[in-house]
């Protein structure tokens, strides 16, 4: 049977009002709290104090000179807040910090900590805290959501968990403290803290940047005490089928765990309402028995479907579940949930294809960095949505470092996919050196984080291993825990293309690069990382961060030339600099000699990279590409390698180049056949466009010109121009290519401007590394540092809200790659704050109108208070810098002549 939608469809169902009217009346055996221990911890070093749990968990310890802390927090952070280091990440501050001692630019967690490093003790975190007298039946529940790595539990004086017990950093626990706890009385929770080993399952930081001397030891998870009845609930997960691909049913399936805290069996029921309908099963728990329960076949008619960012909305539903023993409340548990199916299969040419509500999708997505030393900064993770979306990414993917819970709720909220699973390159690849203890804490951290997030709509999937598969024993434990826990998507064994016995083929691989390629690698090669299959890791290389955030992060006698201390603010091992980038940058455009050139240059290299790295898998969709996630989205410190956005917020060249090549109706050219095609991201089809493409050479020749009509159907690539071979005829010039889409009423959706060499770069793929495919012969465009100048005008409107500018080219010659910036009073270029469009070429006569928005809650995070004190600031490459100030409600017109 199938009701309309919101109306209840079950068989232990009676109607929803009515259901909801039973359960608000249901009497509370105990009312369910969570109280986060958030404030008022002290920590001090097992080394200074050579402390005692037993004594220590009681109140009147002496805390004299110890740190005060706000949980979570790694130990090192907590010695940041607290001012004992001079800013670990500006220049090479890392390195005066005691234990910081191993060798630049090697993985830190495969290395013992250093004899004297302070980190080899125990670290404790102390908190005093009171909580309520109370009647009977009651519960308490002390709950840990994540320490690194091992640690000892202490409450009012008893040993509550030890580190035998206590050992993953990726485990959650929940210890009954009901017998230990004082009610009305003041109660002492003291936790001694061990660091990782190297042959612990720890936190890394691979090659990303350095690692803390910590290496991230301590409370790094928030810690609370939750109450309950004798019955605790956890963990509900509601699922979802579609009977066909209409989605005008869906088939829902709910899955909760309830556990028995006493020593005796309990019979109760579980009961609820899931998306409007009303549900009830009894359930009998033994002595301390842990059961999941399942509700299976509920179908609703009409159901507010969950999607995507940008093809559709992504609404959620909300379930709530509740024990009830005799009538009375034991627990309840409310989660928010979409409506949506997730699955995979591989292609006819073994590519990894997802479809989401039986819609195939092309994963366009980066990878995720969370602070080095962990701190959470809810702030600034919304800001960074805010800049996903901006460049109409529909996926992060989390190697390791599993977020949030505010970070998931975000990505439920706004529809942006996740995909997560382990990390590489430490004791969790380094299987051969596993005994039985370390398979025991794997699957156990693999049960408590799967848990957690699997009702989240945002997860797509799971990978059980990142630069390789896991042996057939790990692979099968795995797979055990996740059929166990009714993970409902993906799960890919590892995020390369290796084959397991276990899973067969993985429809991934992982092939690089990770080092600069020139633009035209992405759809000449067809063995490495090239437009085929699912990339799920790749990159254009380096990421330069502007002369703002440079002057943020390296200290004054080192911002130029480069040295050994912007070295240090690349990666490591592979990536300790970045040399090839600079090479090329040389080979190609020639040398640069001022800080000011060398970031114009290299901000259109990191545009144009994304750009086309982005385009060339858009391009391929479905035909021979399923998916591609840069490496990286984000850093974890100030970095010059590896972002769309730096580590302060600031969007520059890649995250514009990725913008424009993720436009959700686009055209762009091909590097490989001097073909156009028009690229249509959305659910819908776009009919009757016209695309117009036009050649010239670097003296503004016209060579090519020529307009088409086209019918985009929904989510497709569609060839529309062949640009002829001979019009690039003379092998040593340089081109430029202006694309140009209107829609059926005339409107300008799409524009796009490359600069193109007559031979494009061959590559040398006999010398491949796992960093990148060098060049043979590098791209020759020199030609371009000698553009003659030319004046640009420049008029600016603050409308309070938004600012609009307008670009005009009033003479007779190219002005190439402008880009505007956002600057506040002092000449300090705003993070945050982004523009639709960017980066951009004016043929003379033509004009261009960029706009940026101005949230009110941007600003005030900025610390600006005048949104009429901000200035524009111009630059290109032939164009002499010019800021226009101040910023009012009417227009204002400076040209490179006048400066400011």
């Amino acid at each position: 049977m199938m009701l309309p939608r919101k109306a209840p469809v079950y068989s232990m169902v009676v109607s929803r009002l009515c259901a909801l009217a039973l359960l608000s009346a249901v009497p509370v055996l105990h009312a369910a709290t969570s109280t986060p221990l958030k404030l008022g911890w002290t920590v001090q070093s097992d080394c200074k104090i050579h402390g005692d749990g037993a004594s220590l968990s009681l109140p009147g310890a002496d805390t004299k000179g110890w740190y005060t802390a706000t949980i979570p927090s790694t130990v090192l952070a907590v010695q940041v807040a607290a001012g004992e280091f001079k800013e670990p990440y500006v220049g090479m501050n890392l390195r005066n910090i005691p234990g910081t001692s191993y060798p630049v630019g090697e993985n830190f967690s495969n290395i013992d900590m250093a004899a004297d490093s302070p980190y080899r003790c125990g670290w404790w975190y102390r908190k005093s805290f009171e909580v309520p007298a109370t009647g009977a039946n009651k519960t308490s529940w002390l709950h840990f959501a994540g320490i690194n790595y091992k640690a000892d539990v202490w409450l009012n004086g008893i040993k509550i968990a030890g580190s035998d017990e206590v050992q993953g950093a990726y485990r959650t626990y929940d210890f009954n403290v009901s017998k230990a706890l004082k009610p009305g009385h003041e109660n002492v929770l003291a936790v001694e803290t061990f660091a990782p080993t190297p042959t612990d399952l720890g936190i890394n930081w691979v090659d990303w940047n350095p690692c803390p001397p910590d290496k991230d030891m301590g409370l790094w998870g928030a810690v609370s005490l939750r109450t309950s009845g004798p019955v605790v609930v956890r963990s509900p997960l509601v699922t979802t089928h579609f009977p066909d691909a209409s989605l005008k049913s869906a088939e829902l399936t709910v899955h909760a765990q309830v556990t028995n805290a006493t020593d005796h069996a309990i019979s109760g029921k579980l009961e609820g309402t899931v998306a409007g309908i009303a549900i009830s099963q009894p359930v009998t728990l033994d002595p301390s028995q842990s059961k999941s329960v399942t509700f299976p076949n509920l179908t609703i008619a009409s159901p507010h479907v969950w999607w995507p960012a940008d093809v559709g909305a992504h609404p959620l539903e909300n379930a709530t579940l509740r024990f009830v023993i005799d009538g009375q409340l034991s627990d309840e548990k409310s989660i928010r949930f979409g409506i949506r199916e997730v699955v995979s299969e591989l292609t006819t040419k073994g590519a990894l294809l997802f479809k989401i509500n039986q819609r195939p999708i092309l994963i366009r997505g980066a990878g995720w960095s969370p602070d080095m030393m962990l701190r959470d900064d809810n702030e600034k993770l919304a800001a960074e949505f805010t800049l996903v979306h901006d460049m109409h990414l529909n996926t992060i993917r989390l190697e390791g470092k599993l977020e949030t819970e505010e970070f998931f709720n975000l990505a439920d909220e706004q529809g942006v996919m996740v995909m997560a699973g382990w990390c590489c390159c430490d004791h969790w690849e380094h299987w051969d050196k596993w005994d039985a203890n370390t398979l025991k804490v794997a699957t156990a951290s693999l049960d408590a984080q799967i848990m957690r997030i699997r009702s989240h709509s945002s997860l797509i999937a799971w990978f059980n291993g990142s630069d390789n598969p896991p042996p057939a024993n790990v692979e099968t434990a795995y797979l055990n825990v996740l059929k166990q826990d009714a993970w409902p998507n993906a799960i890919v064994s590892s995020a390369t293309g290796q084959k397991t016995a276990v899973t067969g083929e993985s429809g991934v691989k992982m092939t690089g690069p990770y080092d600069y390629v020139a633009p035209s690698y992405w759809l000449t090669d067809t063995r490495y990382g090239g437009a085929y299959g699912f990339n799920t890791e790749t990159s254009p290389g380096p990421a330069i961060p502007s002369l703002t955030s440079i002057a943020k992060m390296l200290p004054p006698d080192h911002r130029w030339p480069q040295d050994a201390v912007w070295n240090y603010h690349a990666g490591s091992e592979g990536f300790k600099d970045i040399r090839v980038f600079n090479d090329a940058m040389t080979a190609t455009y020639g040398s640069a000699t001022t800080p000011e050139r060398y970031n114009l240059i290299a901000q259109s290299m990191a545009f144009d990279g994304e750009r086309a790295m982005f385009e060339a898998y858009g391009r391929n969709k479905y035909t021979k590409t399923t998916g591609v996630v840069q490496w990286m989205l984000s850093n974890a410190w100030p970095s010059s390698i590896w972002h769309l956005y730096d580590y302060y917020l600031d969007a520059a060249g890649g995250f514009y180049g990725a913008r424009k090549a993720n436009e959700l109706l686009h055209i762009q050219y091909s590097y490989d056949d001097h073909s156009i095609w028009v690229v249509n991201s959305l659910y819908e089809a776009a009919p009757q466009l016209t695309a117009t493409a036009r050649v010239y050479d670097l003296g503004l020749k016209e060579l090519f010109t020529k307009s088409n009509t086209l019918d985009a159907a929904s989510d497709s690539s569609t060839k529309t121009i062949d640009i002829p071979q001979d019009v690039f005829a003379n092998t040593s010039g340089t081109y430029l290519v202006i694309l140009e889409l209107k829609d059926a009423k005339g409107k300008i959706v799409s524009t796009n401007s490359y600069w193109v060499p007559g031979k494009l770069t061959e590559f040398d793929f006999a010398k491949t590394n796992y960093t990148h495919t060098p060049a043979k012969t590098p791209e020759d465009m020199t030609a371009l540092a000698s553009l003659p100048p030319t004046n640009v005008t420049a008029t600016a409107q603050n409308t309070g809200s938004s600012i609009h500018v307008r670009l005009s080219n009033p003479s007779k010659k190219l002005a190439f790659q402008l880009s505007v910036e956002l600057e506040d009073e002092h000449g300090n270029k705003l993070p945050r704050i982004t523009w639709n469009d960017n980066y951009i070429e004016l043929l003379p006569g033509h004009a261009h109108d960029l706009t940026a928005q101005l949230p009110a809650e941007t600003l005030k995070a900025l610390g600006i208070k005048d949104a009429s004190t901000l200035k524009v600031k111009l630059e290109g490459w032939n164009v002499a810098p010019i800021t226009i100030s101040p910023l009012a409600t009417v227009n204002k017109t400076k040209d490179s002549g006048t400066g400011e």
